[in-house]
């Protein structure tokens, strides 16, 4: 009984550090909106954590802090911002919508930065105490086999280099860590592999050969292995510094690094090379962030890192409702000269909504049958 108490507790304690990672990314983002509004002396009405029914607030000055009901985001209100706001000539210089075009930027520019900030922050400060950032290489986490060990099983079977490893029993294959997972852990075990060649599926039952190998800890374990390699380097690079001094530099750099693996996944998922069974929404990031917080507290701020720049990053696609929609907007009144009509914005803020719904429905399908295939698994 004790022992279960002891689990229970680790359990919980997991799910607050993970709420306390999402809280914390939708906190920053949204206190550089806020930051930049009171720099440029906009009038912010409302700061809220979450949106839906207000769960506690408090005003203080002009501007009302709230935490919602509704933990999917958060968002800063300012005077004027939005289409259809009443402006009295008395606040007029105070809303957003009569600031030039430069500070408007500056304040939706201001969320997605502070994400990048921080993410650069984390790095920084892991790397100047020599801890390596590890930043994944997304051809290589694919599942498709390039090079073959030819006294292995894999090879015995008929498995060629460049078949894409799509499925093992009754498990979907996502990513090459997934075959790791699997194979390691059904030593000496006939396992179904559905592999793509070019256009057609293939069926291979391969029995991974049991390997005698040792823990982090020193202890014997027996792991299961095919002989299927990646080629190069792996499946991450690794970025390290060699003193406190280069620490900001190799910082700055890892940033940039997972910053492009970002736009290298959403051109992989277009191009069909990236499944979109993928894409996850906050139950995945809630999910991981919990492994993540007991893995350690250092793999704990590496995925928080992911997280914000991640965040950062796509809040910056020109999809209207997003900080990237608002730039798309300003910038089409730079080159012409003028704001765009009411109707235009609120039209493709339809769409954008529309867009962003449908994405939350897949996200949300993808992480319901993620976490019955959790709970289902043996």
């Amino acid at each position: 009984m004790g022992a279960q108490q002891s689990l229970g507790g680790h359990e919980r304690m997991n799910i607050v550090l993970a709420a306390l990672l999402f809280g914390i990314l939708i906190f920053v983002h949204e206190l550089g909106h806020f930051i930049f509004a009171k720099l440029c002396n906009v009038k912010v009405l409302k700061f809220s954590l979450g949106f839906g029914p207000r769960i506690v607030g408090k005003t203080i000055g002009e501007t009302e802090y709230v935490v919602s009901a509704i933990p999917l985001g958060g968002y800063v209100k300012m005077y004027g911002e939005d289409v259809g706001d009443e402006i009295s000539e008395q606040d007029r210089e105070r809303s957003f919508k009569s600031q030039a075009l430069r500070k408007k930027a500056m304040i939706v520019l201001a969320g997605p930065f502070f994400n990048v900030l921080l993410t650069f922050g984390l790095y920084t400060s892991l790397l100047a105490t020599g801890i390596e950032v590890p930043v994944p290489d997304l051809k290589n986490l694919m599942p498709v086999v390039e090079e073959l060990d030819q006294s292995y099983p894999a090879a015995a079977a008929g498995l060629i280099k460049g078949d894409k490893i799509v499925k093992i029993g009754d498990n979907d294959i996502n990513t090459w860590i997934d075959i790791i997972n699997i194979v390691g852990t059904n030593p000496a075990k006939s396992l179904e592999f559905i592999v793509q060649r070019g256009d057609r599926l293939y069926s291979f039952i391969i029995t991974p050969r049991a390997i005698q190998e040792k823990d982090r800890s020193g202890k014997p374990i027996t792991i299961g292995r095919i002989g299927i390699r990646k080629s190069g380097q792996g499946l991450y690079t690794f970025i390290k510094s060699v003193s406190i001094l280069d620490a900001p530099m190799k910082g700055a750099f890892a940033t940039y690094k997972m910053g492009t693996v970002i736009f290298d996944s959403i051109w992989m998922t277009m191009n069909g090379e990236i499944s979109v069974r993928n894409v996850g929404g906050p139950i995945t990031i809630f999910s991981e962030s919990s492994k993540a917080a007991s893995a350690g507290v250092i793999t704990y701020f590496l995925f928080m890192a992911l997280v914000s720049v991640n965040l950062g990053v796509l809040n910056l696609l020109p999809i209207p409702v997003l900080d990237g929609g608002h730039l798309l907007f300003m910038g089409i009144e730079a080159i012409k000269g003028g704001p765009v009509s009411d109707t235009a914005i609120a039209i493709s803020q339809r769409i954008g909504i529309a867009l962003l719904l449908a994405l939350m429905i897949l996200v949300m399908y993808n992480d319901i049958f993620r976490l019955i295939g959790q709970k289902a698994a043996p």
